[in-house]
């Protein structure tokens, strides 16, 4: 008989007599939860709704970051091609056909070509604050569920508590069994307040890392596009 086969006899195939026992102890998590007491549903309930907020903005946010920092390698150079040619027509054409943040920032530098520098800086500066509120978008909601879904948590487990004094003190005979229902929803409670709050710090984490990459592309293509019209023409 191999290590596992012996566990698994040890642990379910027990004598008859203590059958109830290992059923109440084999409990599943879920069984736990909705064993629970009305407001220690609501607040798994809660927890829940926060997790999946959490992963929905993490993937949605996650495509949004990779998307617009996917821009050619080439484009300044197509871009630079265009100008020095005095196409700037084939130009805004290749900003519109790349859905980036640096691409409408370059297509609104050649809409003001003609205009002082400052005015064109100025310009593509305001564009980039604009894209950047968009890339930005939710993950201040992602921070608040890191930090509120364990108060959350701490919430259950202060409830759960409770519920096992009440039980104690209700009870003519205080056995283990009494304290069970509360403390499982007390402990319940904690680690899903911790494991919410862990998804969302590291996706939140992750978008940051993402977005700075993102970030640092849309400068370094706005220095490349003005130190193009400041180059002395050919």
């Amino acid at each position: 008989m191999t290590l596992n086969a012996f566990l698994s006899a040890f642990f379910f195939l027990q004598a008859p007599t203590t059958a109830t026992a290992t059923h109440d102890e084999s409990q599943s998590l879920l069984d736990i939860i909705l064993g629970s007491s009305t407001p220690g549903l609501v607040v798994m309930f809660i927890l829940l709704f926060l997790s999946v907020v959490a992963v929905y903005i993490i993937v949605e946010r996650y495509m949004t970051l990779t998307r617009a920092g996917q821009v050619d390698h080439n484009f300044m150079n197509s871009i630079r091609a265009s100008v020095e040619s005095g196409n700037l027509q084939a130009a805004k054409a290749l900003c519109q056909s790349v859905d980036a943040p640096m691409a409408r920032m370059v297509e609104k530098g050649l809409d003001r070509i003609g205009k002082p520098l400052d005015d064109i800086n100025k310009s593509i500066e305001n564009v980039g604050n604009l894209e950047l509120l968009k890339l930005e978008k939710n993950l201040s909601t992602l921070a608040s569920i890191s930090g509120l879904a364990p108060m959350i948590g701490l919430l259950g487990t202060v409830i759960g508590l409770i519920i096992a004094f009440q039980d104690m003190a209700s009870a003519d005979v205080v056995k283990p069994q009494t304290l069970s229902s509360g403390i499982y929803h007390a402990l319940t409670a904690t680690a899903g307040g911790l494991f919410v709050s862990i998804i969302a710090m590291a996706g939140f984490n992750l978008l940051v890392t993402n977005l700075d990459k993102v970030i640092f592309k849309m400068e370094n293509t706005a220095m490349q596009f003005m130190d193009l019209l400041q180059e002395p023409s050919r």
